[in-house]
C-alpha cells in the first residue's frame, strides 16, 4: 500500500476517534482493495484485540491495526456481505457481535429523499426513527436521522456505554444520517450525539422516537410499531364513510394526569404479576401516583360513557418533559407520553374507546415548541426547525420557538406527525391549539418585534400553506377525521374547504360565544337586561364557519374561577345559571366540548397537580349537575333538530331576542331531513313568569321535553305539568302561541307532540 493511502487512512482514523467523520462507510466494512483483494475493517474504540469470524469458517481469523491502534482489518478472499461476527476484547471483556458497517444498503431510498426533500412524505416516520428488524437476517435497530447541518452524528447507546466515538452515523443524501447497530432490541434507550461544524457538541432525543424516557430523563427508547392487534375495524369504517359534521359531536376535554389519581401505595400490577413502579411528579399530593392508560381506561371510559359523550379530547399528551405545561410544549412528537405507560397501552386505550362508542380527540400544537436542550431547538448546530431571525422565530412571552413552515422537511415532519397519529393510534379527530398565534406574524408582538411577510402584511403566509396542505392531506387519508381550530380572531374561511382558500378544518372554536357568555353569566341578573345583545349576537355569524361552542380548561385556571364560582347569587342560584347555561348551549347551533369537572359543578379551578374533586359527588346539588349533564347528552343525541342542521340557516328560527326587560330568548331548532323542530324558552333571571306568551307556528299540544330546573336536577321543579296547548292568539308573527310558565333561570325545550294534537283536534281544557 502507497504511502498516500497510509496518510489518508492515518486522517480518516483521526477524524473518526475526533467524532469528526460524516463518511465511515468509505472505510470500514468490507472494502476493495485496488488489487482486487478484499478487506474488513472494524472500528472498536478502546480494544485490545478483535478476531474475525467468517460464515462457514469455524477458526478465527486475526486482525491487524495497520492505521490506528482502533481500526482492525483482515484480509479476506471475497466480500463476506455482513454475515461475519467480531470477537472483541476490551479491557478484560470478550463479547461478539455483528460488524454494524457490513451493512451498507441505504435505508432512506431515493424516493423516500425525494417526497421528504419536496415535503410530500406522508409516512416518512416508516423511515426516520429507530425500527426494530431483521437486515440480511440479523436482528437489530436502524436509525435514521435527519440533520443536514451537522458535521457528524453518533448513535448513544447502553450498547456503547454513551461513547459517541463507537458508532458515527454514514451521512446520505438530503442530510440524512443512517446506522444499523445489530443486537439492538425494543426498550433500549439511545440518543444522538451531533456534531456542528465547529466542533460543537450535542446530546439529542429523536424526534421521530416512537417512545421516551419519563421525565427527567430525556432519552428516547426504541419501541416497535405495527405490534397492536387492533379491533376496531368496524369503527373506522363507519367513521370515514360518513360526514362527521352532520353528526351529533358532545366532547369531554381532559387532562389525562389530572383527572383521577392512584395511590403509590397500591402500584400498577402488570400482565405477568409484577409491579409497575408508581409514576410520581414533585408537585403532587403525598402518596399519590398518576393513572396508567390502562387504568385510565377501565375508569374514565365508563364514566364518560355514563355522561354521555360522544367524544374526549385528550389536552396533548405527545411527550414534554415538563408537567405544568400542560402538554403544550411538546419535545417527542411522535410518541404517547410514557407517564401513563408505553404506545400499545395508549392504543389499548383508543381501542376501549372505540369498543365503547367513544371518539378519540387529540390536541395538537404545530404553533411553537420549547427550547429544552434535548429537543428541536438548534437542533444540528444550527437553526433547523426554527426561524433564525427571533422576530418570525420566536414566542418570546411563551419562551418557546415557531417552526420554520417555509423548510419543506419541517412541514413534512407535522404534516406526517398528523398522519401519525391517524394511522397508528387510531384517533379520530385532533384539536389544533393556537391557530391565531400561527396566522398572524404580530401575535403577541410590539411593534419593531415582528417582521413582515412579502406582501408587506401581517399574515404569516407560510403557516397558511402549512395548515392548508396539514388538513388537506388529512381528509385525503381519513375522510371521516375532525379537524378542530382554536382561532380567536375573525381569519375568513377557516372551516371551508382548501380548494376555494379556506384553512381545510371541518370545525372551528367559538371563542366569541364562549366570552361573551361568561361575561354575560357572570352578571348579577338586573343588570342582564343591559347585556341582551352578549346572548344573541352569536347568532348574527352562526353560519359563516362550522363551529364548536367550547367552554374550555382555559377559563377555569389563573384566577379565572371554575364554572359555579364564576355565577351570581347564593347557592342555588350559582348551580340554576350553571344548568342554565349548558342547556342553553346544548340547545344552540354548534357542536359541544365542556372540560372536565364542568359536569358535576367543581368549585375549585384546575389544577394540574391535583384532580378532580370527586367528594362532592356525595353532595345532592352537584349529583343534581351531572345527572343533568347526562340527560342533556342523552337528549341532544335523540333529537336530529339540535344537531343535524348545525351550520344551516334553516336549523335555526328566532321566536323572540327582543325581551330584554325579562331576559328571556326563544326560538326554534330545526332539522330539514324530517322537517321536525323543536321551541327552546330561556330565561336568565331568578324571577319565574307564570304567564309568559311565545308565538309559534302549528297548533296542537307542546309538550315539555327537557327543562333545566327539574328537581331532579336540583331545581325547584317550576314548569307546566308536562305540556301546553297552543291558544288561537297570534304572537310574534305565528298564529298561535303558547301561554308558558317560566321558571326561574331555567331553561325549557319543546316539543310538538303530533299525535296528542292530531287526537284531541283542540285544546282540552279539562
Amino acid at each position: 500500500m502507497s504511502v498516500t493511502r497510509l496518510e489518508w487512512m492515518a486522517e480518516d482514523a483521526q477524524r473518526l476517534a475526533d467524532c469528526r467523520h460524516n463518511h465511515p462507510a468509505a472505510i470500514l466494512g468490507p472494502q476493495q482493495l485496488s488489487s482486487g483483494q478484499w478487506v474488513v475493517r472494524c472500528w472498536m474504540p478502546e480494544a485490545e484485540t478483535v478476531e474475525l469470524f467468517l460464515e462457514g469458517e469455524a477458526t478465527a481469523r486475526p486482525t491487524q491495526s495497520p492505521h490506528h491502534p482502533w481500526i482492525f482489518e483482515a484480509e479476506v478472499p471475497a466480500d463476506p456481505g455482513c454475515r461475519y461476527r467480531l470477537r472483541v476484547h476490551r479491557a478484560g471483556i470478550v463479547h461478539e457481535q455483528y460488524d454494524p458497517w457490513a451493512f451498507r444498503q441505504e435505508w432512506m431510498g431515493e424516493l423516500d429523499r425525494h417526497l421528504f426533500a419536496e415535503g410530500n412524505h406522508h409516512h416518512v416516520w416508516r423511515r426516520m426513527g429507530a425500527h426494530v428488524g431483521e437486515r440480511q437476517g440479523v436482528m437489530g435497530v436502524q436509525f435514521c436521522l435527519w440533520a443536514p447541518n451537522a458535521s457528524s452524528v453518533a448513535v448513544l447507546a447502553n450498547v456503547n456505554g454513551w461513547d459517541g466515538r463507537h458508532h458515527p452515523m454514514q451521512q446520505r443524501l438530503g442530510g440524512s444520517w443512517e446506522l444499523f447497530i445489530p443486537g439492538m432490541k425494543v426498550g433500549d434507550v439511545y440518543k444522538y450525539e451531533i456534531r456542528n461544524q465547529s466542533g460543537h457538541c450535542y446530546q439529542k432525543s429523536d424526534p421521530y422516537g416512537f417512545r421516551h424516557e419519563v421525565r427527567p430523563n430525556t432519552g428516547s427508547i426504541v419501541a416497535e410499531l405495527g405490534s397492536y392487534n387492533w379491533s376496531d375495524t368496524d369503527w373506522l369504517d363507519q367513521r370515514d364513510n360518513r360526514n362527521p359534521i352532520e353528526q351529533p359531536i358532545s366532547v369531554y376535554e381532559m387532562h389525562l394526569g389530572s383527572w383521577m389519581h392512584g395511590s403509590s401505595d397500591c402500584p400498577f400490577i402488570e400482565a405477568d404479576g409484577s409491579a409497575r413502579p408508581p409514576v410520581l411528579a414533585a408537585d403532587l399530593k403525598p402518596g399519590a401516583r398518576l393513572l396508567t392508560y390502562s387504568e385510565l381506561a377501565d375508569r374514565l371510559i365508563p364514566y364518560i360513557k355514563a355522561r354521555g359523550f360522544t367524544h374526549i379530547e385528550l389536552m396533548p399528551i405527545s411527550e414534554h418533559p415538563f408537567d405544568g405545561s400542560w402538554g403544550y410544549q411538546v419535545t417527542g412528537w411522535y410518541a404517547p407520553t410514557s407517564r401513563y405507560g408505553s404506545p400499545d397501552e395508549f392504543r389499548s386505550f383508543v381501542d376501549r374507546c372505540h369498543a365503547e362508542g367513544l371518539g378519540v380527540i387529540l390536541d395538537w400544537v404545530p404553533g411553537h415548541f420549547p427550547k429544552d436542550g434535548h429537543g428541536l431547538a438548534f437542533f444540528d448546530g444550527a437553526h433547523l426547525y426554527e426561524h433564525a431571525d427571533p422576530r418570525i422565530g420566536e414566542h418570546k412571552e411563551w419562551g418557546t420557538l415557531i417552526f420554520n413552515y417555509s423548510r419543506n422537511e419541517v412541514r413534512n415532519f407535522l404534516v406526517a406527525n398528523l398522519i401519525y397519529w391517524f394511522e397508528e393510534f387510531h384517533i379520530d379527530g385532533i384539536r389544533v391549539d393556537a391557530v391565531a398565534s400561527m396566522l398572524y406574524r404580530d401575535y403577541l408582538r410590539p411593534t419593531g418585534e415582528w417582521l413582515a411577510n412579502e406582501h408587506g402584511g401581517r399574515e404569516n403566509t407560510e403557516a397558511v400553506q402549512f395548515l392548508q396542505q396539514a388538513n388537506h392531506v388529512l381528509f385525503q387519508y381519513f375522510p371521516g377525521a375532525l379537524s378542530i381550530a382554536e382561532e380567536s380572531t375573525t381569519w375568513p374561511m377557516v372551516t371551508q374547504p382548501t380548494e376555494i382558500g379556506g384553512l381545510g378544518f371541518n370545525l372551528k372554536w367559538n371563542m366569541g360565544w364562549m366570552h361573551d357568555m361568561l361575561d354575560y353569566f357572570e352578571l348579577d341578573p338586573w343588570f342582564r337586561q343591559f347585556h341582551q345583545n352578549n346572548v344573541t349576537f352569536s347568532i348574527w355569524y352562526a353560519f359563516t364557519e362550522n363551529f364548536m361552542l367550547a367552554l374550555s380548561h382555559d377559563e377555569v385556571v389563573h384566577g379565572k374561577s371554575n364554572l359555579l364560582q364564576k355565577m351570581p347569587g347564593d347557592d342555588w342560584q350559582k348551580f340554576a345559571n350553571v344548568r342554565a347555561l349548558l342547556t342553553y348551549m346544548w340547545t344552540h347551533p354548534g357542536k359541544k366540548t365542556i372540560f372536565m369537572g364542568m359536569e358535576f359543578a367543581q368549585r375549585s379551578e384546575w389544577n394540574v397537580w391535583g384532580d378532580l374533586q370527586w367528594n362532592l359527588l356525595n353532595y345532592e346539588p352537584h349529583q343534581g349537575l351531572q345527572r343533568m349533564v347526562d340527560d342533556l347528552n342523552e337528549f341532544y343525541k335523540n333529537e336530529p333538530a339540535l344537531w343535524r342542521d348545525d351550520f344551516n340557516q334553516y336549523g335555526f328560527q328566532w321566536i323572540d331576542c327582543n325581551d330584554n326587560r325579562h331576559s328571556v330568548i326563544s326560538f326554534m331548532r330545526r332539522e330539514s331531513t324530517t322537517g321536525r323542530w323543536l321551541v327552546v324558552v330561556a330565561n336568565f333571571t331568578p324571577q319565574p313568569h307564570s304567564h309568559y306568551r311565545i308565538g309559534v307556528p302549528l297548533e296542537g299540544f307542546y309538550a315539555e321535553a327537557f327543562n333545566s330546573d327539574s328537581g331532579r336536577y336540583g331545581g325547584s321543579n317550576l314548569g307546566n305539568l308536562g305540556g301546553k296547548f297552543s291558544d288561537a292568539a297570534p304572537m310574534h308573527g305565528y298564529e298561535y302561541s303558547l301561554d308558558l310558565c317560566l321558571p326561574p333561570l331555567g331553561v325549557l325545550v319543546l316539543r310538538r307532540d303530533e299525535v296528542r294534537s292530531v287526537l284531541t283536534g283542540a285544546r282540552d281544557d279539562s
